[in-house]
C-alpha cells in the first residue's frame, strides 16, 4: 500500500493543537499490573562486542541506549503517517507562523535516581548539543534560534517556519538529567557508562558479550514495563545470532537470515517475521577523494551495477532493489517523480559506463581496469563483516563493476572500527545506511544537507560522503517553511534531480526493518496489521514502544 504525504499531519494540523489535553499516552492510563516477570533476549548482530558505553548522542551506541533508558519529547510514527503521541512532553503547540514551538514538559516523571525530571533538564538538553555540535545529531542547531525554559514549559525558537523538523526535535531528542550532565567535563566523550535516564529500564550489567537490562520501579507508566529482564548479547557475525533465534534461545531478532523460511519461521508456527522498507542502503562515496569526486566515475559506477541482481543474491529479495532517486516505494512511492527517474534511467547498462569513461579519456590497461594519468579506477570498499548480506551484496557488485573496468577490494571490519571510519571519513567507499524518517525528505536530508557533514577526521552525523552545495541547503531549508503537500513534493522532486544528476552516493537495495519474532513466548508484538511503530530493535525510539508492548504468556 502505498502511503500519503505525512508532514500535513505534523504541520497544519499539529500548528492547530493547542496545550490542553491531547491523546493520552498509551500505557499511560493502565491500572498497576503484577510486578514485572519473564525474560526477553534479543538476537541482534551487531559486528562488534559491547563498550559498556551508553551516552545516547554517540551514534555508535545509541542503539543500546535509547527506548531503554532515555526517551523522546513525542514519539513519530513513521509506520502510522507520522502518528504524533505525546511522550515526555504531555502537550505541544506551534505558533507564530510555526516558528514557535512549545512542549509542555509531563509531571510526575522520575530520573531513576528518584530525581524529579523537569523543563530545566530539557531546555539544558537542547542547549548543550548547542554548545557540542558533535551531539547535534541532526544538525538542529542550523535551524533553532533559541531554547528557553517557562515554567513547565520549553519554548523553542526557530529562525524561520520549521514544521518538518518536528520529527528531529521531538522524537529524534532524548532528555538528560541536568544534575549529572552539567558536571561533565566533555559531554561528547563522555562514556555515561551507568546511564540515569526515564526509560522503562536499567542497565543493571553489561560486560563485552552482554547487557542485562531490568525493569524500572519508578517508570512513570505504571504497571510497565511487563517484562522484567531484557538479555542483549553481542554478536559478531549473522550465524550464531541467527541460531540463536532458530533454537528458540532468542524471541526477538533483528538481522538477516537466509533462507528464512527453511531456516527460522519452518521450525515452529509461533515463528514469524516481517521486513517492511523504510530507507536505503547505499553505497557511500567520499566525495573528497578523487578521482571518486569526478561525476563520470560516480556515473560509472550507478550504471555498471546491476541492483536487482545485488538484491536477490545478496539481500534474498528480501530488501528490493533500490532507485538512484532514493525514494522508498511502495512506502513512499506518491513521492517518486518517475518521469525523472526515467530521464536518467539509471538502470544497469556495463556499456554505458564503459562508454562514459571512455569519453572522459579513461583507457583500459592490460589487467582490464581503467586508467586515467597513470591513476587506476581501483578503491576499496569498507563495509561491517559480520553483516553476511552485505558481504555477500559486495562481492555481487565487486563482480559487477570488474566487468566495466573499475576494480574494488572489500575490507570487512568490525561494527566499532567501520563506524569510526565512515563517521570520519576516513574510507573511499562503503556500505552503510541511513535511517530516514516520516516522508522521503528526511533521508534525503539525511544524505544532503551540508549542515549534517563535517570536515575530514571529525565525526559526521550523517551525509557521510561529505556533499555540499549551497543550492541543495536552500531547498532542504525552504521545506521546513511550507505545509503546502504540492510545494513540498515539488522541493523532493528537486532533490531527487540531485541524486540523479549529481550522483553523491548510490542507492542499492531499499533498507528493511528486520525483524523476527516469537509469539510462543510473548503477546503484543508489531505486525502488518498493528504497526504501532518500526519493528526492528535497532530503531529508535521506536524499540520503547515495542518493549513496552511485551507480555510474557
Amino acid at each position: 500500500m502505498t502511503k500519503r504525504p505525512v508532514i500535513p499531519l505534523l504541520g497544519a494540523a499539529v500548528a492547530a493543537l493547542s496545550l490542553a489535553s491531547l491523546p493520552s499516552v498509551a500505557g499511560a492510563s493502565v491500572r498497576p499490573a503484577a510486578a514485572a516477570s519473564g525474560a526477553l533476549t534479543i538476537s541482534n548482530e551487531s559486528g562488534s562486542l559491547w563498550t559498556c558505553a551508553f551516552n545516547p548522542y554517540n551514534p555508535a551506541v545509541t542503539g543500546t541506549t535509547v527506548g531503554f533508558m532515555y526517551e523522546p519529547l513525542v514519539f513519530v510514527n513513521t509506520l502510522q503517517n507520522g502518528k504524533a503521541t505525546p511522550w515526555l512532553a504531555s502537550a505541544y503547540k506551534w505558533s507564530d507562523g510555526n516558528k514557535v514551538l512549545t512542549f509542555t514538559i509531563r509531571k510526575g516523571v522520575k530520573w531513576s535516581d528518584g530525581q524529579p525530571l523537569t523543563a530545566a533538564d530539557v531546555a539544558f538538553t537542547y542547549n548543550l548539543l548547542k554548545k557540542n555540535p558533535a551531539m547535534d545529531l541532526n544538525a538542529i542547531w542550523s535551524v533553532l534560534r533559541s531554547v528557553t525554559q517557562q515554567g513547565d514549559n520549553v519554548v523553542l525558537t526557530f529562525k524561520s517556519a520549521a514544521v518538518p523538523y518536528f520529527y528531529y526535535v521531538a522524537d529524534q531528542i532524548w532528555p538528560l538529567p541536568e544534575h549529572i550532565w552539567a558536571k561533565v567535563k566533555n559531554p561528547v566523550t563522555f562514556a555515561d557508562s551507568n546511564p540515569v535516564g526515564s526509560g522503562p529500564y536499567l542497565m543493571s550489567k553489561c560486560t563485552g558479550q552482554n547487557i542485562t537490562y531490568t525493569a524500572n520501579p519508578g517508570f512513570w507508566q505504571k504497571g510497565r514495563p511487563y517484562v522484567k529482564t531484557v538479555q542483549y548479547p553481542a554478536f559478531t557475525s549473522n550465524t550464531p545470532a541467527n541460531e540463536e533465534l532458530a533454537t528458540g534461545q532468542a524471541q526477538l531478532g533483528a538481522q538477516f537470515i537466509p533462507n528464512i523460511k527453511a531456516f527460522y519461521t519452518s521450525k515452529s508456527p509461533n515463528y514469524h517475521y516481517w521486513f517492511p522498507p523504510i530507507a536505503n542502503v547505499s553505497m557511500f562515496i567520499n566525495l573528497t577523494v578523487a578521482p571518486l569526486n569526478q561525476l563520470v566515475v560516480r556515473q560509472a559506477l550507478a550504471y555498471g551495477i546491476d541492483r536487482p541482481r545485488v538484491s536477490a543474491i545478496g539481500e534474498y529479495g528480501y530488501e528490493p532493489p533500490a532507485n538512484q532517486a532514493g525514494i522508498v516505494t511502495p512506502t513512499f512511492g506518491s513521492w517518486l517523480d518517475k518521469s525523472l527517474l526515467s530521464k536518467y534511467n539509471y538502470n544497469y547498462n556495463p556499456n554505458k559506463a564503459i562508454s562514459i569513461l571512455e569519453k572522459a579519456g579513461y583507457k583500459r590497461g592490460s589487467d582490464g581496469i581503467f586508467a586515467k594519468n597513470g591513476k587506476e579506477l581501483s578503491f576499496s570498499i569498507i563495509n561491517v563483516g559480520g553483516n553476511s548480506d552485505w558481504v555477500a551484496a559486495v562481492q555481487v557488485i565487486q563482480s559487477e563493476l570488474q566487468q566495466v573496468g573499475i576494480k574494488l577490494t572489500p575490507e570487512n571490519m568490525t561494527g566499532t572500527a567501520f563506524d569510526n571510519a565512515i563517521y570520519n571519513g576516513k574510507y573511499q567507499l562503503a556500505y552503510n545506511f541511513e535511517s530516514g524518517g516520516p516522508a522521503p525528505y528526511y533521508e534525503l536530508r539525511q544524505l544532503l544537507y551540508s549542515g549534517n557533514t563535517a570536515p575530514i577526521g571529525k565525526p559526521a552525523a550523517s551525509n557521510y560522503e561529505r556533499y555540499s552545495n549551497p543550492a541543495t541547503d536552500a531547498l532542504i531549508n525552504q521545506y521546513a517553511t511550507t505545509t503546502s503537500v504540492a510545494v513540498q513534493h515539488n522541493i523532493v522532486d528537486q532533490l531527487q534531480a540531485v541524486m540523479l544528476k549529481d550522483v553523491p552516493v548510490i542507492p542499492m537495495t531499499e533498507e528493511v526493518d528486520w525483524y523476527q519474532y516469537d509469539t510462543g513466548s510473548f503477546t503484543g508484538w508489531v505486525t502488518p496489521q498493528n504497526p504501532y511503530a518500526q519493528p526492528a530493535i535497532y530503531q529508535l525510539p521506536d524499540d520503547e514502544q515495542l518493549l513496552l508492548h511485551l507480555k510474557p504468556r
